[in-house]
């Protein structure tokens, strides 16, 4: 009888043992992944959110976490700070970091598919016609925004240009351009603010999660740069340089074709 009782506390305990090491492996689960580790403590202690609430606060938290990185990386004392430590790489350090941010974002974003959408276009033919003309529009606003990075000089924006300057002796690659240049970039790195809007909103589908993204997204927008009129100078003398340059060759063909006339008449 006694033998019969040892047993059974000693199956009883390797159970617990087991369980024990069920959690501890459970646990160590999901400290690997910050998501489902704070999922975890709050099913432990009892708290459990309502999964659309659960997933708003999660995409919130992964905003203030890309706003937070861009903002104070981008901030004069940090940016000095970094300055000094990194060097050429100061540039490069902060769009590695972005990417890096915007990673996280994408991989841990939540969508909100148990709550009803703000707006959604399914009655015919505007099913059919309004996802079309979104995509359009979506493409046509991705194309300008790869243009104005490859205008505003994308190797300098990315810190590639610092590295191979710092190595050939040449010094900050933007301190070699205007004055206006300078200032307008000072103020707004990326000038693709009305791009992003469209893409952001013009949607056939607008859910809670897309409508968190596109307004926090276009609030930093609005109140991140601080373009004024000089800056509004600046962009319309360049466009009409720009404008100017390519509406040269066209007069000098259009000269050519008069003069070849001209001569033939006299022929």
């Amino acid at each position: 009888m006694k033998n019969k009782h040892n047993i059974t506390f000693l199956h009883i305990l390797n159970a617990k043992q087991n369980q024990v090491l069920f959690s501890y492996l459970k646990l160590l689960f999901h400290l690997n992944n910050p998501k489902h580790f704070v999922k975890f403590v709050l099913v432990q202690t009892g708290f459990e959110p309502p999964s659309v609430l659960w997933s708003l606060v999660v995409d919130l938290g992964l905003l203030a976490l890309f706003t937070t990185q861009h903002s104070l990386l981008a901030w004069s004392p940090v940016k000095q700070a970094l300055q000094s430590v990194l060097g050429a790489l100061n540039r490069t350090a902060y769009c590695f970091t972005t990417a890096l941010t915007l990673q996280i974002l994408m991989r841990y974003w939540q969508p909100v598919t148990s709550a009803p959408c703000l707006w959604s276009v399914r009655h015919a033919p505007w099913n059919i016609w309004f996802p079309l003309l979104c995509f359009t529009l979506h493409f046509l606003c991705w194309t300008i925004i790869c243009s104005i990075l490859m205008i505003f000089d994308c190797p300098e924006l990315l810190g590639v240009k610092q590295v191979y300057y710092e190595c050939l002796g040449l010094g900050d690659p933007l301190s070699q351009k205007s004055p206006g240049a300078q200032r307008f970039l000072s103020h707004l790195r990326h000038p693709v603010c009305l791009e992003l809007g469209v893409v952001l909103w013009l949607l056939p589908c607008l859910s809670l999660d897309r409508l968190l993204l596109a307004g926090t997204l276009s609030t930093y927008l609005a109140f991140a740069h601080s373009l004024d009129t000089q800056d509004l100078a600046y962009m319309c003398a360049h466009f009409n340089s720009k404008m100017q340059i390519l509406t040269e060759p066209q007069r000098g063909s259009a000269d050519t074709s008069e003069r070849d006339n001209g001569n033939h008449t006299e022929k």
